[in-house]
């Protein structure tokens, strides 16, 4: 080790560029001193030695590499770095890794396949290696990404890698066409100096960007984040934190609270919406802005979506048992969830489990959802969840520009107004026109209409006027555990009965 240690060292210092300034002087003390067949001797020989160089540093550094790809894989990636850092005091060179995270991989493998995904990473990481340096070397990373380590250089800084970070960006940004179709990707970067790295290793200095790159994903897309020591913290209250929504969940903690959604016509309860809230034994009700994010992050958005479906069904049973008329109980369904090929035959048999008919359950989908609405697999679900009986509503509508044609092609039963719409509808005259042409276009369709966010009386009024069948906010009730919708009810029906009709929409 010593001996290809000192070769190593050797064929860098021969290497270097700076000797190119004495080859002159060399090759004419040679033919002063030697004459013509000295002259020719350097001529042969000084190639051959910096040839020699070269091919035992190609040697030392040589790595297997994928059978498919081509590239080298994490472990020999990580081994050339120790070999640079090893040689960084005698050398005055030093290097950097970049990891490449692609921001939206999973859309690509839902939409066109896993071969598809396969032949744009690949075409992707030849993109990435003719935007890098001929001494730089690119590794495939399992799960997804890529990373590079510099070949080494005397001096690198923060901004010359957020330069090499937007080249390796554009780079990805350039469209894929494949069988005719054009797939535009985008990249989320992130990076390490070897001198700012938490310890001199390669294994070190890769980790730190990946941790700076999952940090650019979080933040993306087309993020770029240079790695800081307290990311290794944060990384350790999230892993910590997951742990502890693992023991939410199984202790029950994590469950639905209901918000009820009533006729602006009779004033009667036409269901309820199943929202999670997260009671933590120390620090109370959590807010789900603070824990669902989490949710998603830590991959348990499928885990909580059974939880507050099996809640949320067995609630219709309990009301249905203490004489309450409650006709449906709304469930949101993430991405995740519709991307689930079997979600049609899982709710099927949740709702035989508990005997109710399929038109009990109100499956919402976010507007966002629908107005992407490429994905075959979501598209599938969604029809076979509307031939089963389910209703669809469409949440957040006029937040995510779905089209007509998507409305329809769902099978879109209702439209649930975003609450930006509501927020003045009763003093400003715009949003009340704004709200009314929305409320025209699904009478035109034939789909009924929900406003979310009603607050006040005065909105509740106007909404009524306008022609919106349902009505659902802080105004009617917030959201409340399972045991207090009981005495909630009650007190709704005595009150409904005591208080006129508001009427139809204004002529």
């Amino acid at each position: 080790m010593q001996t290809i240690g000192l070769l190593r060292r050797l064929a860098t210092w021969l290497r270097r560029p700076e000797l190119l300034v004495f080859l002159p002087a060399v090759t004419l003390a040679g033919f002063w001193y030697g004459g013509e067949r000295v002259l020719v001797a350097l001529a042969i020989g000084v190639p051959f030695v910096v040839t020699f160089a070269g091919a035992f540093r190609l040697r030392a550094d040589a790595a297997p590499v994928h059978p498919l790809s081509g590239m080298i894989q994490r472990p020999q990636l990580v081994s050339m770095i120790d070999g640079i850092l090893a040689t960084e005091d005698a050398t005055g060179q030093t290097t950097a890794c970049l990891v490449i995270l692609f921001d939206d991989a999973d859309r690509v493998l839902d939409r066109h396949g896993r071969a598809a995904r396969v032949e744009i990473m690949s075409r992707n990481a030849d993109r990435m290696i003719g935007a890098m340096r001929g001494g730089d070397v690119v590794a495939r990373l399992e799960g997804g990404g890529f990373a590079i380590a510099l070949a080494p250089v005397r001096r690198i800084d923060l901004e010359s890698l957020v330069q090499i970070a937007a080249r390796l960006q554009e780079a990805v940004q350039v469209p894929t066409s494949l069988d005719g179709t054009r797939i535009h990707m985008t990249a989320s970067v992130g990076f390490c100096l070897a001198a700012r790295a938490p310890d001199r290793t390669g294994t070190a200095l890769l980790d730190a960007a990946r941790l700076a790159a999952e940090d650019a994903l979080r933040n993306g897309p087309g993020a770029i984040r240079a790695w800081s020591p307290d990311m290794s913290r944060k990384r350790a209250d999230r892993e910590a934190f997951r742990a502890e929504l693992d023991d939410a969940l199984d202790a029950g903690q994590i469950l639905p609270w209901f918000q009820p959604q009533v006729s602006t016509d009779t004033g009667a309860i036409t269901g309820f919406e199943a929202l999670a809230r997260w009671q933590h034994p120390e620090r109370g009700l959590v807010a789900p802005a603070e824990f669902l994010p989490m949710i998603e992050e830590a991959g348990l958005t499928e885990r909580l979506g059974e939880v507050i479906l099996y809640h949320a069904l067995g609630a219709l049973v309990r009301w249905d048992k203490a004489g309450f008329s409650v006709p449906a109980i709304g469930v949101n369904f993430s991405g995740v969830e519709l991307r689930n090929p079997k979600l049609a035959e899982k709710l099927k048999w949740e709702l035989d489990r508990f005997d109710l008919s399929p038109d009990r359950l109100s499956v919402e989908i976010l507007e966002t959802v629908v107005a992407d609405g490429d994905n075959d697999v979501v598209v599938t679900n969604i029809a076979a969840l509307s031939r089963l009986g389910c209703r669809i509503d469409l949440d957040d509508f006029g937040t995510g520009q779905a089209a007509i044609a998507n409305i329809r092609r769902f099978a879109v039963g209702r439209l649930k107004i975003d609450r930006s719409f509501i927020l003045r509808v009763d003093q400003d005259r715009e949003q009340q026109q704004m709200v009314s042409a929305i409320l025209s276009m699904a009478e035109r369709l034939g789909l009924d209409t929900l406003a979310e966010g009603v607050e006040t009386p005065a909105q509740h009024a106007i909404l009524s006027q306008l022609g919106c069948g349902h009505v659902q906010g802080f105004g009617i009730a917030r959201p409340m555990p399972f045991d207090d919708t009981m005495e909630w009810i009650r007190r709704h029906h005595a009150r409904a009965q005591r208080t006129p009709r508001i009427g139809h929409r204004a002529s």
